[in-house]
């Protein structure tokens, strides 16, 4: 896969981004630490707000990262940032206006793979970026950037006992468009993209709970 801009020109992209909206890091991450227990604490109106969280993130990153910031290098950032916010448009009506995403935490295959992946785009992918010599500010953050975002998606979806099949295809898009071009670039924690993807796909489909 041809790269229209270099390395450098990538993380230098993602340094302004994070300097730019700082404090989002922060609040991002108190975003994901409360839907996960909402999904573990599983109380009426959970799935609700998991998908409400779901849809800010998604939107977020459509607009603040792929269409105002990633499309300074990047011109098919633009059609990134759409699918973005047509995911987070799903989140919305298919799970707070439909209620027809139900988040539960369970202790079986799923339930393990899912907290993995989780844990991966919470925790250890920045910490492989440090690793990889390109930690903050240049690196890629939960929440508000569509790799860890992504690898947390299909992570809570693995959580999920009901949902609609069609929830899955731009995550699943994404972890193939992520993972080609970050391979390319060298950024090797997106070798986790890739297989949040197609773990989380092939096990929730084989699973049963879609519909």
């Amino acid at each position: 896969m041809k790269i229209p801009f270099t390395v450098d020109e990538f993380l230098e992209v993602f340094k302004l981004y994070n300097q730019a909206v700082y404090p989002m890091q922060i609040i991002a991450y108190i975003l994901g630490i409360i839907m996960v227990v909402l999904a573990v604490r599983d109380k009426r109106y959970s799935s609700k707000l998991i998908s409400a969280g779901m849809t800010f993130l998604w939107l977020w990153n459509g607009l603040m990262y792929h269409i105002l910031s990633f499309s300074s290098i990047n011109k098919p950032a633009y059609l990134f940032g759409v699918l973005f916010i047509v995911q987070g448009l799903l989140f919305f009506v298919l799970g707070v206006l439909k209620d027809s995403i139900h988040f539960q935490f369970k202790m079986n295959l799923s339930g393990v793979v899912g907290s993995l992946l989780i844990v991966y785009a919470m925790v250890i992918y920045p910490v492989l970026g440090y690793l990889f010599g390109h930690g903050y500010p240049q690196s890629p953050m939960f929440g508000i950037a569509p790799c860890p975002t992504t690898i947390f998606t299909f992570g809570m979806l693995l959580w999920t006992l009901k949902m609609p099949k069609r929830i899955l295809w731009i995550p699943l898009i994404w972890s193939l468009i992520g993972f080609s071009a970050a391979l390319s670039l060298g950024i090797k924690e997106d070798v986790g993209l890739l297989i949040a993807g197609v773990a989380g796909a092939i096990i929730i489909t084989i699973g049963g709970f879609s519909y």
